[in-house]
């Protein structure tokens, strides 16, 4: 339970966050542009606000999202329940037993990237730069299908206990091939998607879950193997989001469609 006091630390630690970020805006606000403040009241309002409002997104991940998403971690990765689920025929687990942990994998991979605030943010302002062409629910749908896929993938790599470096390779080899034949406006935004995942809902849980994977499977390192599954959520998402934008795109080369919304991506 969260106690009075944690939730006091965690605005103190809030404010602190904050603070040196609404110091360097108002010194070159001041001292390099040396321009006053439009609306005054209302910036320091929203100042107010944002500090509120991610000190209590903070809380609540603490007291209920973190310890239910480790708590299934640690027990979905267990002998006991993956011998009670399936055992292969040999008596030694397979990489195929472990199918609940790619289900959760995949499942918790979307749904915290599709909670994500930074790529909700991300998806709002490439809308309106574009002019409607992205669309908002799109663009975090194909980042979530990508996470997924990634931390899903990277699961299995702690199973079978390949390198991490051979799926890291193969998986940039794709984006590069991807970047020559993607649509030029969608490159950089899918390079920056990969970057908004790797934020606060995604990271504790994912790590959890690939400390816990690591502690479990035999042979496993915690230490060597059970880290890297943020880069594979860092990395599937740019495939995912220029994938998407290219199967858009084909798919409007083969019906017809007003001008004004051939570029819709």
């Amino acid at each position: 339970m969260i106690s009075l006091a944690n939730t006091i630390d965690v605005f103190a630690s809030t404010v602190t966050d904050v603070f040196p970020i609404a110091v360097i805006l108002l010194a070159f606000q001041t001292a390099v542009l040396r321009r006053p403040i439009r609306n005054l009241w209302s910036v320091i309002l929203g100042f107010v606000l944002v500090i509120i409002g991610l000190a209590l997104f903070l809380v609540g991940l603490e007291a209920a999202l973190f310890p239910l998403g480790e708590t299934m971690a640690m027990q979905l990765t267990t002998p006991q329940f993956l011998q009670q689920m399936r055992l292969s025929e040999i008596g030694v687990l397979q990489w195929f037993d472990y199918y609940w942990v790619y289900l959760f994998a995949f499942c918790i991979g979307f749904s915290t990237t599709i909670a994500e605030p930074s790529l909700i943010a991300v998806a709002i302002k490439a809308n309106q730069v574009s002019g409607g062409s992205i669309q908002v629910n799109g663009l975090r749908l194909a980042v979530a299908l990508g996470v997924a896929i990634g931390i899903t993938l990277g699961c299995y790599r702690i199973v079978a206990g390949d390198p991490i470096h051979y799926y890291i390779i193969a998986g940039y080899v794709v984006v590069i091939i991807q970047t020559y034949f993607s649509p030029a406006m969608i490159i950089p935004l899918a390079y920056d998607s990969g970057g908004v995942t790797t934020s606060t809902v995604t990271v504790p849980l994912v790590t959890a879950l690939g400390l816990g994977l690591a502690s479990t499977v035999p042979d496993r390192s915690p230490l060597i193997d059970g880290f890297g599954l943020i880069a594979f959520a860092s990395l599937f998402p740019i495939i995912s989001v220029m994938a998407y934008a290219q199967i858009t795109r084909w798919l409007n080369q083969r019906r017809p469609i007003k001008q004004e919304d051939s570029n819709e991506v």
